[in-house]
C-alpha cells in the first residue's frame, strides 16, 4: 500500500484531501503543527504526526518513522493582508519551511511532490482567462513566497530525479460532502463563509469591497472552485506522476468569473434569507477579474470541475450550520 504524506492535513483543503486518499485506499500520514489546523478534521484512519516544518528535526523524523511514497504539500500561511504586514512570517512559514521539507525528502530518497500553489503568483492579470504561461509577477509576499517554492521545485528537478506537479488554485470554496470537514479560519477572510456567517448572525456586518470595478455589476469577479474538485485534481496529479507526467503546473478553477453580488444572490437562494450588506472601499491591489484557463488540466490530467456555484454554497452552508 502506498503511503502519502499530507502536510497541513488538519487544515481546510488538506483534510479534504486526506478523506479522498483514504477513500482511494491509500495509507495517509498527516503532518500538521495545529497552529491553523484542527485535529478533529483529521479522519481516524490517518496517522497523525504533530510537527513543525520549520523544524528540520521534525521533517527528518517523519521520513524515518514512515516509508513515504509521495508528498502532498498543503501547509502554508495564506492571508494576503497578513503577508503584507508580516512578510518575513510568510517567507519563513512558506518558503523556508518548504526548504526543510525538500531537504528531508532528498535525504530519504522520496522524489514525488505535489504542491499547493496559487493564482496569486500571477499578480495583475494581463489576459483573461489566465493560462499557466501568464507572466508571474505577484503583488504581495504571499504570492512571492509561493512563487519562490515553484522556482525551487523547478531547480531541484533539473539536477535530480525529483519530480513535481504544482497546482495553482484560484478561489477554493465549499465543504466536503461527508460533512466532516470544511472551512474554519480565525480570522475568516473569505467571502462565502463571511456571507453565511452574516445569515446566521444578522448583526454581523457584511462588507463587499468595491462597487465600481469594470464588471457587469461593479463588484469584482473571481473564479471559484469546490475543494473536492481541487482534491480530485491532486489525486489525478498523483496518478499522472506515476505515469511519467512531471515538472508541470496546472490552473485549478471553473474557468469563469463570478461576481461578489452573484455569490450573494446565490447565498440568498440557498439559505432562503435576505442578506444585508454594504459596499465598502476597494482593497488595495484587488484586480477587477481573475479567471483561470483550465484547459491544460483538462487535457493532461483529465480533470474537469464538476461542482458549480450553487453546490459550492450549499455545501458551505451545510457546514456552517454544523459548527
Amino acid at each position: 500500500m502506498k503511503t502519502i504524506l499530507v502536510t497541513g492535513g488538519a487544515g481546510y483543503i488538506g483534510s479534504a484531501m486526506v478523506h479522498e486518499l483514504i477513500a482511494e485506499k491509500y495509507r495517509v500520514v498527516v503532518l500538521d503543527d495545529l497552529s491553523m489546523g484542527h485535529r478533529r478534521l483529521v479522519p481516524k484512519q490517518a496517522e497523525f504526526f504533530k510537527g513543525d516544518l520549520k523544524n528540520i528535526t521534525d521533517c527528518r523524523q517523519i521520513f524515518k518513522k514512515y516509508k513515504i511514497t509521495a508528498v502532498m504539500h498543503f501547509a502554508a500561511s495564506a492571508l494576503v493582508g497578513e503577508s503584507v504586514a508580516k512578510p518575513l512570517l510568510y517567507y519563513q512559514n512558506n518558503t523556508a519551511a518548504c526548504v526543510n521539507l525538500l531537504n528531508a525528502m532528498q535525504e530519504a530518497r522520496v522524489h514525488q511532490f505535489i504542491f499547493s500553489s496559487t493564482c496569486a503568483t500571477y499578480g495583475e492579470p494581463k489576459t483573461i482567462p489566465m493560462p499557466e504561461s501568464h507572466p508571474q509577477d505577484p503583488t504581495n509576499p504571499y504570492g512571492r513566497s509561493k512563487l519562490m517554492i515553484e522556482w525551487m521545485l523547478r531547480d531541484l528537478a533539473k539536477i535530480s530525479n525529483f519530480s513535481y506537479i504544482a497546482l495553482r488554485y484560484f478561489n477554493a470554496a465549499g465543504a466536503h460532502s461527508s460533512g466532516l470537514t470544511g472551512e474554519i479560519h480565525e480570522p475568516e477572510a473569505h467571502l462565502i463563509p463571511n456571507i453565511l456567517k452574516a445569515v446566521r448572525n444578522p448583526k454581523r456586518k457584511l462588507v463587499i469591497f468595491g462597487g465600481d470595478f469594470d464588471t457587469p455589476d461593479g463588484t469584482c469577479m473571481r473564479d471559484y472552485v469546490h475543494i473536492q474538485d481541487i482534491t480530485h485534481a491532486h489525486f489525478l496529479a498523483l496518478k499522472a506522476l506515476g505515469r511519467g507526467v512531471k515538472n508541470e503546473v496546472f490552473n485549478l478553477g471553473l474557468g469563469r468569473g463570478i461576481s461578489n453580488l452573484e455569490i450573494l444572490k446565490m447565498a440568498e437562494k440557498v439559505t432562503g434569507k435576505k442578506i444585508g450588506y454594504k459596499i465598502g472601499a476597494r482593497r488595495p491591489g484587488d484586480p477587477s477579474r481573475l479567471v483561470a484557463d483550465n484547459s491544460k488540466a483538462k487535457k493532461i490530467l483529465g480533470w474537469t470541475p464538476k461542482r458549480g456555484l450553487e453546490e459550492i454554497i450549499r455545501s458551505a452552508w451545510e457546514w456552517e450550520l454544523s459548527l
